[in-house]
Order: structure tokens, then sequence, then C-alpha cells
């Protein structure tokens, strides 16, 4: 536990022009100066009404730690605070909370996060407790974390692997798993049964996932025999899905439906009509500056945050003026240089798993777009939309490829199922193949 005037000289070696607020430990003048969160809340445009609320919990904390003779300000002095104001009792930072719980514990989190890096920001609470590896796994454990990093996998593919072997981990312990050596066919098995009503393409994804796990065991000596020849073989064809398209009528319903009189709406159409003409990805989306927009050459050129490949796509006159819209009249004022930002304080870059699901689905319902029930409905789905049409109007596979900025063609070629003028085309007639 580390005392607060200790953690409060770690961050006053940041350069921030100001006092360091901590405890003075004069009986008469014992309080928590929170000067330096109010003046940076300010500067990040929060709302007066939300700073309010901030002072209001600060000088609730004061008394409270007062009252009960407390000096050092931590994780469980800070869920207690919140059972003392709220009734909530929780078992750690993490997971949901209704309004009430929120109020108190965001400022709460503000203020242990500046404690400890000396940045005041609010971070999305984690859904889940913060994972425990079991000690017995915990070597290899992070052997095989930087072994990801050093290969520079995207952090996406990190996070799915990581998420897997971490259940997989936690399996072991629950059934006295003491060593990576003790791993057999019928524990890997027993695992293997918790995903029997999963699909196909999942179990496939898993059984992948364990197999290079366990060759990275026996490559780096932790097991004497590769586990991974004792998994089964799922054949999973590629492309064997249709992927969900748009009707027209309804890509322009959900266009004209957004409010572009409002700053988030200007955001909402630009970032729509990127995917909709020009089949962008959200996360290319997501880190566009204004040094990928050619505004004289009337292009936008990027590094594609998937395959790290350039892309060329021609500005056009919609996507721009929308753009320009939206710099000029609904951007919040901010030094960050991601043209779309978040539009709540603080105003920075937007997530890096925002996928703008919500706000697609709420303009589907405001347009009274019927939502498919066995696909999901994400922006992805307008990319496969701009597909489809590019095939219908007879553009080459090539330059469709291109455009959606693939890096093999054949990644393309699972948009021909969804071109069926096209496959009308091809249609045979049985009896000239009789008659042949």
């Amino acid at each position: 536990m580390i005392q607060l005037t200790i953690m409060l000289a770690r961050v006053s070696s940041v350069n921030r022009g100001v006092e360091r607020c901590g405890f003075n430990n004069n009986h008469n003048n014992r309080c928590l100066s929170y000067e330096v969160i109010y003046r940076e809340l300010e500067r990040q445009k929060y709302a007066a009404g939300t700073i309010k609320i901030y002072r209001m919990i600060y000088n609730g904390l004061v008394k409270y730690m007062s009252s009960q003779e407390i000096t050092t300000f931590d994780e469980k002095v800070c869920l207690d605070y919140l059972y003392f104001r709220t009734g909530c009792i929780k078992d750690g930072i993490y997971g949901k909370g209704n309004q009430k719980v929120n109020q108190v514990l965001k400022p709460l989190e503000v203020l242990m996060h500046y404690i400890d890096t000396g940045n005041v920001e609010y971070r999305i609470r984690p859904r889940l407790a913060p994972y425990c590896c079991p000690k017995q796994f915990i070597e290899e454990f992070n052997q095989l974390q930087n072994e990801f990093e050093e290969r520079h996998y995207a952090s996406a593919t990190i996070k799915c692997n990581i998420q897997k072997i971490k259940k997989f981990l936690v399996f072991l312990d629950s059934e006295g798993i003491n060593s990576s050596e003790e791993i057999d066919a019928s524990i890997i098995t027993k695992f293997l049964k918790k995903y029997e009503g999963n699909k196909p393409k999942y179990v496939s994804t898993i059984i992948c996932v364990l197999r290079n796990y366990f060759t990275f065991l026996y490559v780096q000596g932790y097991t004497s025999k590769n586990k991974s020849v004792v998994l089964p073989k799922i054949r999973i064809m590629r492309n064997a899905f249709i992927p969900y398209t748009w009707k027209q009528e309804d890509v322009r319903k959900l266009l004209s439906v957004i409010d572009r009189g409002d700053a988030k709406g200007k955001r909402d159409y630009a970032i729509l009509l990127l995917v909709v003409r020009l089949g962008l990805r959200v996360s290319d989306i997501r880190n566009m500056r204004l040094a990928n927009i050619y505004w004289k050459r009337k292009l936008i050129i990027l590094d594609q945050t998937k395959t790290k490949n350039r892309i060329e796509l021609p500005l056009l006159d919609d996507i721009g003026w929308a753009i320009i819209d939206y710099l000029q009249n609904g951007r919040p004022k901010t030094t960050c240089d991601r043209i779309f930002v978040r539009h709540r304080a603080p105003y920075e870059a937007v997530g890096e798993n925002e996928s703008f699901y919500r706000e697609l689905h709420r303009y589907m319902v405001a347009g009274n777009i019927e939502m498919p029930l066995d696909s999901h409905c994400g922006l992805h789905s307008l990319r496969s939309t701009l597909a489809r049409n590019m095939l219908e109007a007879e553009t080459p596979l090539p330059i469709i490829s291109e455009t959606l900025g693939h890096k093999c063609i054949h990644t393309t070629s699972i948009y021909l199922k969804i071109d069926l003028e096209g496959l009308r085309k091809c249609a045979l007639d049985p009896e000239e193949v009789f008659q042949s």
C-alpha cells in the first residue's frame, strides 16, 4: 500500500506548472486539494455541472477520510467510500453501475488514475475483474505475450489470442493442473466440450489458438511433447458464409435520417459516407488524420490499420463537403489530430474498440429499417453493399479488391456470391447440358 504523499511525490515530477494535490498533515488543514483535476477538466471542456459533481464527491471524500482517520487513498478506500455514499458493495473497480454509482465512482477513478500517472483522464471501466494468471503458468503466459509483441501482431490479433488462452489457463487451474507438462488429451477434450454448442467457425478458431499455444510451449521447452497433435481438425470452407448487404433504398433512408444540423450528426454523416461510398474500414476511419486528405489532388491516402498497406481513394465531392462541414461547424475544439473525435468530454480520439454500432443502430431505428435477425448488421455490412454495387456495375474484381483494401483478391471473391445478377448470367440450362 503506497502512502498518498509518496504517490503524489511521484506525479509531482510531471510538469504541469501547478502545485500537486496532497494531504496536509496539519489537523486543522487536513484536506485534499483537487485544483489540478478541476483545471484539467475545465481545459478538456467538461460541463460546469459535471465539475460541480466532482467537487461534491471530492469534498465528501475529504470529510469521510478525516472522520475515519484515513491518510492513505487506495482502491479499498475508494470502494468503502462508494458503499458509504451509495450502499453499493463492489469487490473491485470493474463492471457496470447504475447512475448513482457511476456518479460517485467516476470521479474516484479519475483521482486514482491521476495519483498513479499524473494524467487527468477517465478510462472506460473494464467489464470483468482484472485477470489473475494461475501462478503455475505465469512464466509461459508472460513469455507468450512478449513473443506476440516481438512478432508485431496486430493488437486485435493479440487480444483475440490472449482472451482464449486466459480461459484455457483458468480451466487448467480449476482442474488441478500444476504445470503445462501435465496437459493431456483428456483435459483438452474436456475443455473443448465447453464449446459444443458454438458455431464450427468459432470452435475452429479456439482450436487454432490452442494449436499455436501448444506448439509455443513445446518449442520453448515447457513441454516434452507437442500437445497440438491431439487436437481435432475441423475443416471450414473458406468464405463459406454470405455477407449481408443493404437494399439501396435502406442506404438512402439511413443517410437521410441523420440530423446534419447537429454536431454529432455531422460527424456520423461523414463517417457513414466514407463507408458507403468508399468502403473504408472503421479502424481506418478512427485513425484518419487531416494529413491523410490531399484536398488539391482530391485524394485520401492512408496506411491501413489492418493490412499496413497504403491505399489511395478518391475524395468524392459529397465526402469532402461533409468533412469540411464537420470540421468547421461540428467538431469540438481539441488538440487531437484525428479527424473524428469524441463528442463528450474529454474531446479526444474515439476508443480503439469503437465500432459506431450504437450510432448505426439508432439511425436504423429512426429510419424504420428492418434489421436481419440472423446477421450482425454493423458498418462492415456497408462495405459488403459497396462491393455488391460495384459487381452489379460490372467493375473488375481487382479494382474492387483495391478499393476495399484487400491484400489478396481471394478475399474479395467472397462477394461474387452476393452478385445475384452475375450468378444468373452464369446459370446453365439443364437441357443444353444433357443434349451436349
